[in-house]
């Protein structure tokens, strides 16, 4: 997999945790690991490992996973990082099952463009967990066409940073079946210096990830349309899945 330049460059990897801050997001998985009683815990596009730290510091084992080193080292230099599992790889880096929880989070479901590798990633997470885990993630709504309010307009952002004053902004570049390609501008002032990202995202509907989950095994137990569990509707601009593996059957 490609990665962008936001995770492999190491001034936008600096300013990762502080464009993507701790958020109510946390609560409902942390809740979900509680409700679940899980003991291990895979973060599977972990990034700089926020939300894995703060996991491993309430005591569950986690591992987080990630194909971006920048992000990683990154993340092993801050608090509690020693308690967190890291692993540089993707999905096919899961291993045995040996997992109660795994979880997507971000825009990490959004990443696999083909539906080959989105469903080879699903059937790892499968193949990771033990009878009775489950998988659990956010994707955005494509149905509220959210890339269209991605103008420099409506994005810009102006900030101070280690390097100097720094404006980023969003310009939506094209959308064909469903995948959304845009460019992140990120033009540091004092030097004008300017660092642009191409990425692309996959927005899948309500239904294909369902059956997607459903034709690879899992049971889909619920699809919330917001971090208080508030119900999926076409207005929500999130998709909440929690999925899980199937408990044995008692022979």
């Amino acid at each position: 997999m490609k990665l962008d330049l936001h995770y492999i460059e190491p001034r936008l990897v600096e300013l990762y945790e502080t464009d993507n801050p701790r958020g109510i997001d946390y609560d409902f998985y942390i809740q979900l690991a509680k409700d679940i009683h899980a003991k291990n815990i895979l973060d599977l596009g972990c990034g700089t490992g926020l939300l894995a730290r703060e996991m491993a510091s309430h005591g569950w084992n986690v591992t987080g996973i990630d194909p971006a080193a920048a992000m990683l080292a990154y993340g092993q230099k801050q608090a509690d990082a020693h308690l967190v599992r890291w692993v540089e790889g993707d999905s096919s880096a899961l291993g045995e099952p040996d997992a109660d929880l795994v979880l997507m989070t971000g825009n990490v479901a959004q990443v696999f463009l083909e539906d080959a590798d989105w469903r080879r990633t699903l059937q790892h997470i499968y193949d990771a967990l033990l009878p009775g885990g489950y998988l659990a993630f956010e994707s955005r709504n494509p149905g509220l066409k959210e890339w269209e309010t991605w103008t420099p307009e409506n994005t810009h952002t102006r900030s101070q940073t280690l390097h100097g004053e720094l404006e980023c902004w969003l310009e939506l570049v094209s959308v064909k079946d469903g995948k959304v390609h845009f460019q992140a501008h990120n033009s540091f002032t004092e030097t004008g210096e300017s660092l642009v990202t191409n990425s692309t995202l996959k927005f899948r509907t309500e239904q294909e990830i369902r059956q997607s989950l459903e034709q690879t095994g899992f049971q889909v137990h619920h699809v919330y349309g917001g971090w208080r569990k508030e119900a999926f509707s076409s207005q929500c601009r999130l998709m909440i899945f929690v999925a899980q593996r199937p408990e044995l059957l008692a022979s």
